[in-house]
């Protein structure tokens, strides 16, 4: 078996898939993308695919070896995306091709259901406390929100107030049972993330995540033993070596992005190097189906993993839903905040790909917004 063709797909909201064609009619789709620099991801895909066409797929390992190290010049957000759609297409035609879910070929499965958490939002506590009812009503029993919005270099006693007073809120909805994560999103400085965490501890979040920004490792250790709180990261870390920083610094829980670090294959390796740190695995997935699929099938396979992020209804997507692309919605069906191990071969996903390819012919150029401080510097989103 040979491939003969790779594709790419720029489809709405924000996201690209891409879909790797074989000479004996098997197809694996994957989901390479870096969201506001998807044109660029797309680029590296067909580099990269000028080395994949007339390989055979199966041979993953050797060909994520080429595709990640193979040139002089590699790694950073924009190649290790383009390579990990890639690899999430060749898992899935090889899941395909032996007829067996991913997870099965990782070693088969450790759990029978994966829990996920979803997002929820809302400017003033009354829609806050509306949200977090609305997902619990829907079953689940975690939840994640933002922390804050634009902060200054150094916060306010009301910025420090409002973030404390959100938790508050949600773990007086939610209850001793139920979880939140809160999400920094790097916007705070170090200085402001030692003084907030331990005013959140009373609160118990599941884990505080990005509570500053990742490219400062050598500042995270202070951030870590400032309080109980776990702290979580990795959205932006693309191998399992910026990830050894992190995990040295005593965070609780990585958070790899199958569509940016590597994908299944470097995925699977951050979370065995996890282990040793006694550190669990989140996989970040505010995206499209296919990434959702892929992380769902390492979450099967992975003795730390912890819980997944999912997209279904989340604010980003405007005009355009993770499960507008599925052919059966209910492979992403949650009962009790799980997804429950589903056997279908591959990825596990059906993708539409007439309802991709029209998408296709709309595209999309989603940016993320740019904020600014009140005195017109820059702010961090």
């Amino acid at each position: 078996m040979k491939i003969v063709g790779v594709e790419t797909f720029l489809v709405p909201p924000r996201w690209l898939f891409c879909r790797v064609e074989t000479d004996e009619g098997v197809v694996g789709w994957g989901e390479p993308v870096v969201e506001g620099r998807a044109e660029a991801v797309r680029a590296a895909v067909h580099i990269l695919a000028e080395y994949l066409v007339g390989q055979d797929p199966l041979r993953i390992e050797d060909h994520w070896q080429v595709m990640a190290n193979g040139g002089f010049y590699r790694g950073g957000p924009v190649l290790s995306s383009a390579l990990a759609g890639l690899d999430q297409a060749l898992w899935d035609i090889a899941g395909k091709t032996y007829g067996a879910p991913v997870h099965a070929l990782l070693g088969g499965p450790v759990r029978d259901r994966v829990r996920v958490y979803a997002w929820v939002g809302g400017d003033d506590p009354a829609e806050l406390a509306d949200s977090i009812t609305e997902r619990i009503e829907a079953g689940f029993t975690a939840v994640k929100m933002n922390a804050v919005g634009r902060m200054a270099p150094l916060a306010t006693v009301a910025d420090v107030t409002a973030v404390v007073d959100r938790l508050a809120l949600a773990r007086e909805v939610l209850g001793p049972t139920r979880d939140v994560a809160v999400d920094f999103h790097g916007r705070a400085s170090a200085a402001d993330a030692r003084r907030i965490l331990p005013l959140l501890a009373p609160y118990q979040p599941m884990f505080a995540e990005e509570p500053i920004l990742p490219d400062r490792p050598h500042m995270l250790r202070d951030v870590v033993t400032a309080s109980s709180v776990p702290v979580a990261l990795g959205e932006r870390l693309y191998s399992r070596w910026d990830f050894r920083p992190a995990l040295e610094a005593g965070v609780a829980v990585v958070q790899p992005d199958l569509s940016h670090a590597g994908g299944i294959s470097e995925t699977r390796r951050i979370a065995a190097l996890a282990e040793v740190w006694d550190a669990e695995l989140a996989p970040h997935c505010p995206l499209g189906p296919i990434a959702l699929a892929a992380s769902l099938q390492v979450a099967f396979a992975t003795p730390n993993f912890l819980i997944q992020e999912h997209s279904i209804g989340i604010h980003y997507n405007e005009g355009a839903d993770l499960l507008d692309y599925v052919i059966d919605p209910e492979v992403f069906r949650f009962v009790d905040g799980h997804a429950a191990r589903r056997d279908a071969p591959g990825l596990g996903v059906e993708i539409d790909e007439a309802a991709v390819r029209r998408a296709d012919q709309v595209g999309h150029a989603w940016r993320n917004p740019i904020w600014r401080h009140d005195d017109g510097g820059l702010a961090e989103w």
